[in-house]
C-alpha cells in the first residue's frame, strides 16, 4: 500500500511541476481548482475523462476498409471524448471519479461498449466513420469540428439507451425555441429493458431477456448535448475571444471544446492562465479484445500521464464548443450564464442566444430516427440481427 500511495504522489508531482508557476486557478469542465491545496484531485478528475485514442488491429472498417485510424481519425476519437463525457454527467455525475483498484458501476461499462472498436458498438471508429460519408467524407479522411458533430447527432438517433438531443447550432446561433422543441419531442419506441444503445438486457446465462416495446409517450427532458461549431479568427483566433472562450470551461455544463491546429484534433478540457488543457488522441493502442467476455480492460481508456498544455493564441480559430444539460433547468440556467457572462460584457461575442427561431431560417424539424433500421454503417434486414452479438454484454450482468 505505501509503494501504491508513493507512486501516485510522485505521479501528482510530476503533473504539478509541468504546470507554469502562477497563482490562477485551474479550471476543468466546469470545476476550479487550486494548485497549491487541491492537488490529488485535480488529477483524479483529469485521469476521470474517457481517454479514446487511435487505435490498430481491430475488424476492417465496412468489412474491407482500414483497421486502423492511425493519422486520419484524431478528430473522430475526439467527438467520441466529448460524447462519452455527456454520457458520464448524465449516468454516473460530474463528480464521479475512475479508480482502476474499484469495481465501477454497470453504466460504466454500458458506456464503455458505447465506443468499442467494433461494427455493432453505436459510437464506434467503424459507425462514425461510414456515417461521416452521408457528411461528404470519404472513410479514412479527416474530419473537421462541425463534421463530427453532424456524425454524432446522427448516431444518436439509434441510441435508444442514453435517449440523448444533440443539437448543434448552425450560423454561430443557438435557438433556444428549437432546443427546447427538440428536448421535448415524444419519446422513441424503446424496450423496456434496454441495455447499451438499445439492445435488450442479457440475464447471467447468456439468454437475452423477453422485448417489450413502450409506447410513444412525451418527455419532460430528454439529455441535451449541445455543440456549437465556431470559428474565431482568419487564421488563428482572434484575442477578443479569448476572455469568452475561457469563460466557457468555468460553466457547471462545460463538456468541454473539439479543436486543435490544421490536421492535429484535440479534446480540450480546461484551462490555466493563457494555457489550454487538453487530452491527446495521438497515441496508437492496441484495439482492445472483448469476444473472450468478461470486463474491459480500461486502463488504456484514461490518460494516466500529465495533460498536454498549449498556448490559447495557437489554437487554430475553427473550433466547437461543448454542453451538457441533463434538465431543462439546467438548460435555463445555462442560458442566464450565457447572457450574464459572455453577451452582457462588453466581450465580441462568439456566439448569438436567441429566443425564437428567426423567420428567414427553413423550419425546424427536429431530427427523428429514420424508418429504416440502419446506422448508415450497415443494413439490419430484420430486428432479430439486433441481438445476435448480446453475449457480448453478459458482463453488464455479472
Amino acid at each position: 500500500m505505501e509503494a501504491v500511495l508513493a507512486k501516485y504522489e510522485n505521479q501528482i508531482n510530476v503533473f504539478l511541476e509541468d504546470f507554469p508557476d502562477v497563482d490562477e486557478p485551474v479550471w476543468i469542465l466546469g470545476a476550479c481548482y487550486n494548485l497549491k491545496t487541491e492537488k490529488s484531485e485535480l488529477l483524479s478528475d483529469v485521469r476521470s475523462r474517457l481517454w479514446f485514442t487511435y487505435r490498430k488491429k481491430f475488424s476492417p472498417i465496412g468489412g474491407t476498409g482500414p483497421s486502423s485510424d492511425a493519422g486520419w481519425g484524431c478528430m473522430l476519437r475526439c467527438g467520441q471524448m466529448i460524447l462519452a463525457q455527456a454520457l458520464v454527467c448524465r449516468h454516473l455525475g460530474r463528480d464521479w471519479r475512475w479508480d482502476s483498484e474499484k469495481r465501477q458501476p454497470k453504466e460504466y461499462h454500458r458506456i464503455l461498449h458505447c465506443f468499442l472498436d467494433k461494427k455493432d458498438s453505436c459510437y464506434s471508429i467503424h459507425q462514425m466513420a461510414q456515417m461521416g460519408v452521408g457528411e461528404g467524407k470519404s472513410v479514412g479522411e479527416w474530419y473537421g469540428p462541425n463534421t463530427v458533430a453532424q456524425v454524432l447527432k446522427k448516431l444518436a438517433l439509434f441510441d435508444d439507451w442514453n435517449t440523448l438531443a444533440v443539437y448543434v447550432a448552425m450560423d454561430n446561433t443557438v435557438v433556444i425555441e428549437d432546443i427546447k422543441k427538440q428536448c421535448k419531442q415524444p419519446g422513441r419506441e424503446s424496450r423496456s429493458r434496454a441495455g447499451p444503445c438499445g439492445r435488450g438486457e442479457v440475464s447471467a446465462s447468456g439468454q437475452s431477456c423477453s422485448l417489450n416495446f413502450q409506447s410513444q409517450r412525451p418527455l419532460d427532458w430528454r439529455p441535451l448535448l449541445l455543440v456549437i461549431p465556431l470559428r474565431m479568427g482568419i487564421n488563428s483566433i482572434n484575442p477578443v475571444y479569448i476572455q469568452a472562450f475561457k469563460e466557457c470551461f468555468k460553466m457547471p455544463q462545460s463538456c468541454g471544446v473539439l479543436g486543435g491546429k490544421p490536421n492535429l484534433a484535440y479534446y480540450f478540457i480546461g484551462f490555466i492562465d493563457d494555457e489550454l488543457i487538453y487530452l491527446d488522441p495521438h497515441t496508437t493502442q492496441q484495439a482492445v479484445d472483448t469476444e473472450s467476455g468478461g470486463a474491459v480492460d480500461d486502463q488504456s481508456y484514461h490518460c494516466q500521464r500529465t495533460p498536454h498544455r498549449m498556448k490559447i493564441t495557437s489554437l487554430d480559430p475553427s473550433v466547437a464548443l461543448g454542453f451538457f444539460c441533463k434538465s431543462e433547468k439546467d438548460f435555463d440556467s445555462w442560458c442566464n450564464l450565457v447572457q450574464q457572462e459572455l453577451l452582457k460584457k462588453g466581450n465580441l461575442r462568439m456566439f448569438e442566444l436567441v429566443e425564437k427561431h428567426p423567420s428567414h431560417w427553413p423550419p425546424f424539424i427536429p431530427p427523428t430516427k429514420p424508418e429504416v433500421q440502419t446506422t448508415g454503417a450497415e443494413f439490419i434486414e430484420s430486428p432479430d440481427k439486433l441481438f445476435e452479438s448480446e453475449e457480448e454484454f453478459e458482463i453488464l450482468n455479472v
